[in-house]
């Protein structure tokens, strides 16, 4: 890993994320996160299957671990009528054949922090998002405390969509959500009074539709599922923080 105390600035790359790299990012999310998450999800991250990910290695290194990952992000590609900001695309007549790219875990080990990795990981999640056209946005869940996080996607320009009350249950407890986007492919919210207006007309014909299913984690593993019930996130005792 890198010396804190070293002065050579670290040559960093960014790459897929690969099978030879399973050990590795389950440690690393060991480390960063109180969440335990089931090996399907990291079996899938490195093989890619429903999920889209990027790693970050320091080639600048001379030993073994030059390939090594030292940051991450993984991604999932769904609907947007299936999430939770469908009404800022139901405006557009080809609303149903939306996608949009969530971010669902990003990290960075210790010795790296601080130089640019997390914000280069996110710049690939954008690019990745805006080279596919039925595209309209990159988004994501912050729990309410996580302030570093929130300032972290302010400073990258993504948009406060909206503030969900208790999306999170943590300990007994629960937690309001923020969720961000970065729009993309001309993806906006309507800020016209028209396009307002029909944003609200949408919302509320959304009411009569069935239930859609959420991303949620499951409260014996914390890992994300899907789920029929609910758009909440319920997390495990041991879990103190969002993974964003």
């Amino acid at each position: 890993m890198l010396d804190p105390r070293s002065e050579i600035y670290p040559s960093i790359e960014y790459r897929p994320i690969q099978p030879s790299d399973l050990e590795v990012l389950e440690k690393i999310h060991l480390a960063l996160f109180p969440i335990r998450y089931e090996r399907e999800f990291f079996l899938n991250v490195v093989n890619g299957h429903g999920i889209i990910s990027w790693g970050a290695v320091d080639t600048s290194r001379s030993d073994e671990g030059r390939d090594e990952l030292i940051g991450f992000v993984t991604t999932r590609m769904i609907a947007a009528k299936d999430s939770e900001i469908e009404d800022l695309f139901r405006y557009n007549n080809s609303h149903k054949d939306l996608t949009l790219l969530y971010i669902l875990t990003l990290g960075v080990v210790d010795s790296y922090r601080n130089l640019g990795i997390a914000s280069s990981l996110v710049r690939e999640v954008i690019k990745h998002a805006a080279s596919v056209s039925n595209c309209r946005g990159v988004y994501l869940h912050v729990i309410s405390y996580n302030q570093p996080a929130i300032n972290f996607y302010k400073k990258m320009l993504f948009k406060l969509a909206r503030r969900l009350p208790m999306f999170y249950y943590i300990r007994g407890q629960h937690y309001d959500s923020y969720l961000f986007v970065y729009y993309v492919n001309g993806g906006r919210t309507p800020c016209s009074p028209l396009g307002f207006l029909k944003m609200l007309v949408a919302k509320f014909w959304s009411k009569e539709e069935k239930s859609i299913p959420r991303w949620s984690r499951c409260k014996e593993s914390s890992t994300l599922l899907a789920s029929q019930n609910n758009n909440k996130r319920i997390i495990s005792g041991e879990d103190t923080r969002s993974h964003v």
